[in-house]
């Protein structure tokens, strides 16, 4: 099951970002960093009482402003806003009830999500308490009194928070329909290649909001295989502004990845691999995705022998650290190599479900420690003891060693590279834990 999705709201300088950096920092959640993948932290992963979800920091709500930053982080918000299961609505009760905060709460009624109603900066409940009451004016609901520099009434937040969650997943049905997210930068043609694939089957079953997020399922039925596509392309593009289109897409990827089995990362031939192309796919790394990278409009690029290759060098370069990712060239225009795209997805699912019997996978673990003898510290060498898959999607794999300091990253990933030589697992992650055993 996906995580939720639960986001900050309110008009600027509340206290949206302090808040969201303590639940970040607080309560084990920000992902970690992927090398060579920088990103604007605007969303995190958070656990509170073995609930595990994501929050997403947005910019300011001014409701009525002539300010084109301003009218971008309202945009920011309102899409955050429309993907967000449970949302934070923060006020400052140092400010006082204000003009912005009614048309905020009248935004927001609207969007018939579940909304909390925080005030923030209630350093003391004694002195502010009386303050607090003021907001029952907005007819939000309860006012929750925390603060976020002084980390008081954050608990009791967060319990009304997974109370939604509770709800909802005992009404969610287990679907066993692959799920494939369409992600990428605005205008790489994600929308063309969905419409393509429903044109050239013409087996659309049904076109559902998905989940009451802002990403629109669509079901495909191709050789008998239902599957549903998950696409983000719905992106508001009155910002020309690199930065805000950045924000946008990462809020959009976020929730659909959240979602998926694979992602299919989409990528402009016309414009080549970027920056940007890296912080979206580093969403599904992290999440241990399968991942497939479609090098679309392929037909408007110019030839030579060595343009297929320069392109996948380009690719490998700036996504490397998903090198196990499927790459694909294709046309959603003309068609191009779109029956592919099916067989490659087929094969990612198949891969990101693989088990490995445990005895086959210690042989050949055995043989690559035997070809290269594991690495040794002040006359102590690593010991590798067994080995055994514990779980799939991704497939994940538990090491136990004599000493874990001792296993260094490139040891690990030479053993990865291994498992991958006689095993494929091409286009899923795959995730390794080490854990110490005493003992010979």
């Amino acid at each position: 099951m996906s995580k939720p999705i639960v986001a900050i709201v309110g008009r600027p300088n509340v206290g949206k970002s302090t808040l969201f950096n303590v639940l970040a920092g607080e309560q084990i959640s920000i992902v970690k960093d992927t090398p060579g993948v920088t990103r604007d932290r605007i969303y995190a992963d958070v656990n509170w009482l073995d609930h595990y979800f994501t929050i997403i920091d947005t910019g300011g709500i001014e409701p009525e402003t002539s300010d084109r930053m301003l009218k971008f982080m309202r945009e920011q918000a309102e899409i955050a806003i429309e993907t967000a299961d449970v949302i934070l609505f923060l006020v400052d009760v140092r400010q006082g009830l204000m003009d912005a905060d009614y048309k905020v709460a009248d935004m927001l009624r609207r969007s018939g999500k579940p909304i909390l109603l925080v005030v923030n900066k209630v350093d003391s409940f004694e002195k502010f308490m009386p303050d607090v009451y003021e907001f029952y004016n907005l007819g939000i609901g309860d006012p929750i009194p925390v603060s976020s520099s002084s980390r008081l009434g954050l608990g009791d937040m967060l319990d009304e928070v997974v109370k939604f969650f509770d709800e909802g997943s005992r009404d969610e049905i287990e679907d066993e329909r692959p799920r494939i997210a369409i992600i990428g930068r605005p205008n790489a043609g994600k929308s063309s290649i969905i419409n393509k694939l429903l044109g050239e089957e013409r087996v659309i079953v049904s076109d559902v909001a998905g989940t009451t997020r802002d990403a629109i399922d669509t079901e495909v039925v191709r050789n008998e295989n239902h599957y549903v596509f998950i696409d983000t392309a719905g992106l508001r593009r009155k910002s020309k502004i690199k930065e805000d289109l950045e924000r946008y897409s990462i809020i959009r990827t976020v929730s659909a990845v959240e979602r998926c089995n694979v992602a299919v990362l989409v990528i402009d031939a016309t414009e080549g691999v970027t920056e940007q192309d890296a912080k979206i796919a580093g969403i599904a790394h992290e999440r241990g995705k399968g991942m497939i990278v479609a090098v679309n409009k392929w037909d408007l690029v110019e030839k030579d022998d060595k343009t297929i290759y320069r392109f996948s060098e380009d690719i490998r370069d700036v996504l490397s650290f998903m090198p196990y990712a499927e790459l694909i060239f294709i046309s959603a225009k003309t068609g191009q190599r779109l029956p592919r795209l099916f067989e490659t997805i087929d094969a990612v699912i198949e891969n990101h479900s693989l088990r490995i019997a445990t005895g086959v996978l210690n042989e050949i673990v055995s043989e690559a420690v035997a070809m290269q003898q594991p690495p040794s510290d002040k006359g102590k060498r690593l010991k590798i003891y067994y080995v055994t898959q514990v779980s799939v999607k991704p497939p994940t794999f538990v090491i136990f060693v004599n000493d874990k300091e001792l296993m260094h990253f490139s040891y690990t990933r030479y053993l990865e590279n291994r498992i991958r030589d006689t095993f494929g697992f091409r286009g899923t992650p795959l995730k390794f834990i080490i854990r110490e055993r005493k003992g010979a």
